[in-house]
C-alpha cells in the first residue's frame, strides 16, 4: 500500500469517474486503474462498484476511503511541520473558487502569486458553494473563495472585499433610460438569470424579490452558466441582468456604457476566503490572502455602509 494509491482512490471518490480522476492526478487512466486494482488485490476487497455509473464506493470501500483521508491528513501535518522547521513557504495549495468570481479575480492575483512563491504549486478548481463546503470538510481542498456569510459549522470565514452589484442593460430596455434604479424598476420578465446552483442567482432573486421568472413576451427560455453569457444575451435582446463589480471593472468602455447603479442602499456581495477549522497550511493560505488583497482595488476593501445581500438557497 502506498500513499499514491490512497490519493488515487480519493480522486476516484471525488470525480466518481476513472478517466476524470486520472486527469486530476495527471496520469493515464490505465495507470490509475492498475494501481487501484493492485491495492484492492492487496487488501482482498473491492473499493469501488464499477458496474454503476458513476462509480460508487462499496460499503467496505467507504470505510477504506475514510481511513485514507486520515492517513493523508497525517502526512500533510508532517509536511507542514517540516516546512515550518525550514522556515520556507512551499508545497501544494488547493483552492476552490465559485464560477462568478473565477474569471475576474484569478487573472488579477494568480500571476503575481506564482512569481512571488515559485515553490508553491497552486491548484485551482471552480466549484459551486455547496460542493466547496463539502470539499473543505473532506480535505479535498485547502481553502475556498466564495460569497459569504454562509454560517456553516466548522468553516471559518475571513472577509476579503465587497462587490457592488450593478445593473447591466440593453439599450432597448427601459432601465437604460435611468441613471439610478430601484429593484422595482427592473422588468423581471426580461431579467436574465444564471442557472440554478449559483449563489449569485439567489442573490439576484433576493434583490428583485423575484418568486418566479416569467418570459411571456419571449420565445426563448434560457438560463446561463456564466456572467459573460448573460451579458451577451442582454446585448442581443431587450434584456437586463445584474453583475458584480469586478466583472464591470474589466469591461470595455462600450459595455460600461450599459451599466446602471442601484439607488442607495446599494446592494453588495461579501467575498471571503474560507477554510475548515482544522486546516493545516496556514502559511500558504495567509500568503494567498495577502496576494488577493494586494491585487483587489482599494475601494472594494472598505467595509460597506451598504446593503450586503445574504446568500440563500436558490429556488428549486
Amino acid at each position: 500500500m502506498t500513499l499514491q494509491q490512497l490519493e488515487y482512490i480519493l480522486a476516484v471518490d471525488v470525480h466518481r469517474n476513472f478517466v476524470k480522476a486520472a486527469d486530476a492526478c495527471f496520469i493515464t487512466q490505465p495507470t490509475l486503474s492498475m494501481q487501484i486494482h493492485k491495492l484492492e488485490e492487496e487488501l482482498g476487497i473491492k473499493i469501488f462498484d464499477r458496474s454503476k455509473q458513476p462509480v460508487v464506493p462499496t460499503a467496505i470501500g467507504q470505510g477504506v476511503l475514510e481511513h485514507a483521508r486520515r492517513v493523508l491528513h497525517a502526512r500533510n501535518e508532517l509536511d507542514r511541520f517540516i516546512e515550518d522547521q525550514k522556515g520556507t513557504i512551499s508545497g501544494q495549495l488547493r483552492i476552490g473558487i465559485i464560477p462568478t468570481l473565477a474569471p475576474y479575480l484569478l487573472p488579477i492575483f494568480v500571476p503575481a502569486f506564482i512569481k512571488k512563491y515559485p515553490e508553491i504549486k497552486l491548484i485551482v478548481q471552480e466549484l459551486m458553494t455547496e460542493h466547496m463546503i463539502r470539499y473543505l470538510k473532506e480535505e479535498r481542498i485547502d481553502a475556498g473563495i466564495l460569497v459569504t456569510p454562509i454560517n456553516e459549522p466548522g468553516i471559518k470565514e475571513q472577509v476579503l472585499f465587497y462587490e457592488e452589484l450593478m445593473v447591466f442593460t440593453s439599450r432597448q430596455n427601459k432601465a437604460y433610460q435611468k441613471q439610478y434604479l430601484l429593484p422595482k424598476d427592473i422588468d423581471t420578465s426580461k431579467l436574465w438569470l444564471l442557472e440554478e446552483g449559483h449563489c449569485f442567482r439567489s442573490q439576484i432573486i433576493s434583490i428583485c424579490e423575484l418568486q418566479q421568472q416569467s418570459r411571456e413576451h419571449s420565445g426563448l427560455e434560457y438560463e446561463a452558466g456564466s456572467i459573460e453569457t448573460l451579458k451577451r444575451m442582454v446585448e442581443i435582446s431587450d434584456g437586463v441582468t445584474i453583475i458584480p463589480e469586478l466583472a464591470a471593472l474589466q469591461m470595455p468602455k462600450s459595455q460600461q456604457q450599459l451599466i446602471r447603479h442601484f439607488k442607495k442602499p446599494v446592494p453588495v456581495r461579501e467575498v471571503s476566503l474560507v477554510v475548515h477549522r482544522d486546516f493545516l497550511k496556514e502559511k500558504l493560505v495567509t500568503a494567498l490572502q495577502t496576494e488577493i488583497l494586494a491585487a483587489v482595488p482599494d475601494k472594494l476593501k472598505k467595509p460597506p455602509s451598504r446593503n450586503v445581500i445574504p446568500v440563500v438557497e436558490s429556488e428549486t
